[in-house]
């Protein structure tokens, strides 16, 4: 009788071991689920992203620096009052999809992991050679539209084949290219590859003051950030 009783405890134990292996293996997964929820605290490239587009359409006048402060919070607030949103002040899956960064999460997080640090550098000394006069979100941006290129069909898939495809930056064909990057051009490189796009989408840009194609001025203009203009 002491015997089945013993061999029934450890049955019990062994199963209350598996029980518990199998709580601690479902909870990262949880976590993950609610990963892309932002609020005042959260900092990233993520809140970025939303800080810039906030104050693209009016909502936020504050620093795009990435931290979500309480002038962050005001700015959500407001957007969510205008958009019909629940007015919490916290970006949910509802807001960041409203903002257009509902695929954000999930990609940011594991974007940049695909690339080499020589991947890294070549696309700093892009920015560098083509937009180093311009403001920092300038950088990002033409950075984010090497990175929307790669992503398009119309495009090549790889860094150095968006880059160094035929006539496609002036950097290029002018060597600029070749000179070493300042730190901000590479931080700007990093803000991109990380999923910051401030030029919301788009594929081309250029300076209406000095270019000289008829076709890029026939297409639909995203935003226009210093002396660029970022179309689709």
């Amino acid at each position: 009788m002491k015997k089945t009783v013993k061999i029934t405890a450890l049955i019990v134990m062994a199963f209350t071991m598996l029980l518990c292996v199998g709580i601690s293996t479902v909870s990262p997964r949880v976590e993950t689920a609610y990963a892309a929820v932002y609020q005042q605290g959260s900092k990233g490239n993520a809140v970025k992203t939303m800080q810039q587009k906030l104050k693209n359409w009016g909502y936020y006048k504050g620093s795009v620096d990435g931290i979500f402060g309480s002038k962050t919070k005001e700015a959500v607030k407001y957007f969510q009052r205008k958009n019909g949103l629940k007015v919490d002040g916290i970006v949910g899956n509802q807001t960041l999809k409203a903002l257009g960064m509902s695929n954000y999460a999930s990609s940011s997080d594991t974007q940049n992991n695909a690339y080499s640090d020589s991947d890294v550098m070549l696309l700093a000394r892009l920015i560098y050679g083509e937009a180093r006069g311009e403001s920092y979100v300038g950088q990002v941006a033409v950075g984010a539209v090497v990175m929307n290129r790669i992503k398009s069909a119309s495009f090549p898939n790889t860094m150095s084949g968006v880059i160094y495809q035929s006539y496609a930056f002036t950097a290029v064909a002018d060597g600029q290219i070749n000179l070493t990057p300042n730190a901000t051009a590479k931080k700007a490189a990093q803000d991109a590859m990380n999923g910051w796009d401030p030029s919301y989408g788009a594929l081309y840009y250029y300076n209406p003051a000095t270019a000289t194609s008829s076709w890029i001025f026939s297409r639909k203009t995203t935003v226009t950030i210093g002396n660029h203009v970022f179309a689709i």
